[in-house]
């Protein structure tokens, strides 16, 4: 069977042996996908790390620290556009989604942090956000107690109301009244959208 994978892995190795350290390739080197490589050399993928990122998060017996660099990781990983929109398939966003209610602050930020990163300029995952009830969570959480859940709280209205008006009059119905005001927003208008985020920003200021 013609493995392309494996032949770009052949393709590397045959390259890297050839040329020497001093000597200038004459042609481009074959690049290697990390995902490609992981699951070629039984690595574990992409959707691996995020399940298991995510079991760490909700395990109670793994400590604050780690905990911190299991929401590190899945950050990071989220960050690509695939990644982000195989959380339906793989089944986290209501896990994801259930840490915007934690009595932890750090998992409250960080869950911000991950969805916020999620749905930047992707329309799948502010679909789901929309469809999973995250909206109304992380409205709430533009009031919370703690600056930087805040912070991040607004991150995700920001990105998730932009250009995606179903998400932007959702988030209305639950943000403080003194900020939507009338509630009049077009998510396709940024000046607008500006307006309610930046709203949402300086009352953050003043509530710290």
């Amino acid at each position: 069977m013609n493995d392309p994978g494996l032949n770009t892995l052949l393709k590397w190795s045959i390259e890297n042996s050839t040329v020497s350290d001093t000597a200038e390739p004459t042609q481009p080197r074959t690049q290697l996908n990390p995902e490609l490589l992981a699951q070629l050399m039984g690595g574990p993928s992409d959707a691996d790390r995020m399940i298991s990122s995510m079991q760490a998060i909700h395990d109670p017996s793994v400590d604050h620290e780690n905990k911190a660099i299991a929401w590190d990781n899945f950050e990071q990983l989220v960050e690509n556009l695939d990644n982000a929109n195989n959380m339906e398939t793989l089944k986290l966003w209501m896990p994801l989604v259930q840490m915007l209610e934690s009595e932890e602050k750090q998992d409250r930020e960080m869950a911000c942090w991950c969805l916020g990163t999620a749905v930047q300029n992707n329309i799948k995952c502010q679909e789901r956000a929309l469809a999973v009830g995250a909206i109304s969570k992380v409205a709430k959480l533009c009031s919370d107690e703690d600056a930087g859940v805040r912070k991040k709280a607004i991150r995700v209205i920001s990105s998730e109301i932009r250009n995606y008006q179903p998400a932007l009059d959702e988030a209305v119905k639950f943000l403080p009244a003194e900020v939507v005001g009338e509630g009049k927003f077009d998510a396709e208008d940024m000046a607008s959208v500006d307006v309610l985020v930046n709203g949402l920003r300086e009352r953050s200021a003043k509530m710290a």
